[in-house]
């Protein structure tokens, strides 16, 4: 199969390793700096490039803040036989440009990223498949994703960017205020070490993809339950609790199982 990937990135970079082997494979990014790190696969900078190279697959990896430009930038060259995809964590405003694209289409969300996961051991990793996608390009992610070892969901756009709130918005709250109240520690102990490496992993990620996902509809539920919950041990630390710190440790323990 002809797969073009948009982006040069981190991901655009590891989709680009995993298919050229077994397709023909080429990346289109606009900055021809980021083409230098892509090997075994075409490297085009132009849209002359993608219409002689005729994709079958489009998978757009460009960064959240340019995915929907990206697709309007390449739709023109693109035959209509041609399924466009997204890797996008944040899916807001897709379904609609999908549904008005005139192109058959597949949105997934790989649920990890080259920052926190082993590219090489992926077998506890997750990624979504958009149930509304075309069923070959379905089929086509899914026998990707098996082969990585990858856990499998099938989630509407709606179920989608509600697990996103769930699973990304509370442990990136959870992080900023770890280190908004940070200071230098000259001797820090493991579990401080482990959580400084989580926060330096995430503030290294993009910033308008926090903010996407921290601007989910559904985010500030969550971050009021961690509210809440800040209030509770507040209050047992504040007044020596100790029963009560027994049975908050236990119930904290049981969702955790």
């Amino acid at each position: 199969m002809r797969i073009l990937i948009l982006g040069a990135g981190k991901m655009g970079s590891f989709f680009t390793d995993i298919l050229s082997f077994q397709h023909e494979t080429a990346v289109f990014d606009v900055n021809p700096h980021q083409l230098r790190f892509v090997y075994n696969t075409y490297r085009f900078t132009t849209l002359d490039e993608i219409k002689e190279f005729d994709p079958e697959l489009v998978i757009n990896a460009a960064t959240v803040k340019y995915t929907l430009d990206a697709f309007r930038q390449v739709l023109p060259v693109l035959s209509k036989d041609c399924i466009i995809s997204d890797i996008a964590s944040v899916k807001t405003g897709l379904k609609k440009f999908y549904e008005e694209s005139g192109f058959r289409y597949v949105s997934t969300h790989p649920m990890f990223g080259p920052t926190f996961a082993s590219l090489s051991n992926l077998s506890s990793e997750n990624a979504i498949v958009i149930s509304e996608s075309d069923h070959l390009g379905k089929v086509f992610f899914k026998d990707l994703y098996n082969s990585l070892n990858l856990n499998i969901f099938e989630y509407t756009f709606d179920e989608h960017d509600e697990t996103v709130a769930y699973s990304l918005s509370i442990p990136f709250v959870s992080t900023f205020v770890f280190a908004a109240v940070m200071k230098h520690q000259e001797a820090p102990g493991t579990t401080f070490k482990k959580h400084m490496a989580i926060a330096k992993g995430l503030m290294s990620e993009d910033d308008y993809l926090l903010q996407e996902i921290l601007f989910n509809p559904r985010t500030p539920s969550q971050v009021e339950n961690i509210r809440r919950e800040l209030k509770t041990v507040l209050e047992i630390i504040t007044n020596k609790d100790a029963e009560a710190m027994k049975k908050y440790l236990a119930k904290i323990r049981e969702n955790i199982k």
